[in-house]
């Protein structure tokens, strides 16, 4: 097993971050082009605690290390799914993912955390990122950490891209929506 850990600060409240979370697919980020659809599931809030649980499939289609399609062959998309809790009480959205595609050959598992900044927790946001890579060919120890150093090495290209693009949906949101609740409050200001 191999392990990617990453953690950051976005310069955005908690409220800013937990809400773009939902648009980080969206067209304007031309870092996640490879994400193809994003399907909801499931989603429902948990009467007792206030957690909205989302459960959602991911559609991705990404170029693939040519060792890997000429061992276990390939087709033009991976799936992932994708389980979300957000605690609007805690201030935390903690998401859990896992590949479906190729599930047989390697698992990935990723955790993501946001929650407000410990020294700035009214106007930033914490993020921390743990994926867990496990090559499913036993007996080929050779193989096995050769799929799996590969394949974290590709996860932290991705994560950085990720982290770029999610920057941009964060600006984005800011002055489209930021632009949009000043009118709204304006208008009640005035009336």
């Amino acid at each position: 097993m191999k392990v990617f850990a990453a953690d950051c600060t976005f310069n955005y409240s908690w409220e800013e971050v937990s809400t773009a979370n939902w648009r980080k697919y969206c067209p304007w980020n031309s870092k996640s082009t490879h994400v193809k659809a994003v399907d909801t599931l499931s989603r429902r809030v948990d009467p007792a605690t206030g957690i909205l649980r989302t459960e959602r499939l991911i559609t991705c289609k990404q170029a693939v290390p040519r060792w890997v399609t000429s061992l276990f062959g390939s087709d033009e998309y991976s799936y992932v799914y994708e389980v979300s809790y957000i605690d609007p009480v805690q201030k935390k959205v903690t998401m859990c993912s896992t590949n479906l595609t190729w599930s047989n050959v390697l698992n990935v598992r990723e955790t993501v955390v946001y929650r407000p900044s410990r020294l700035c927790p009214a106007t930033k946001t914490d993020f921390q990122q743990e994926a867990y890579f496990t090559a499913l060919c036993s007996g080929w120890q050779k193989i096995k950490n050769k799929v799996e150093e590969a394949s974290v090495e590709r996860f932290r290209e991705n994560a950085k891209r990720g982290r770029e693009g999610f920057e941009m949906v964060l600006e984005m949101s800011r002055r489209v929506f930021g632009e949009q609740r000043e009118r709204e409050s304006q208008k009640i200001e005035s009336s």
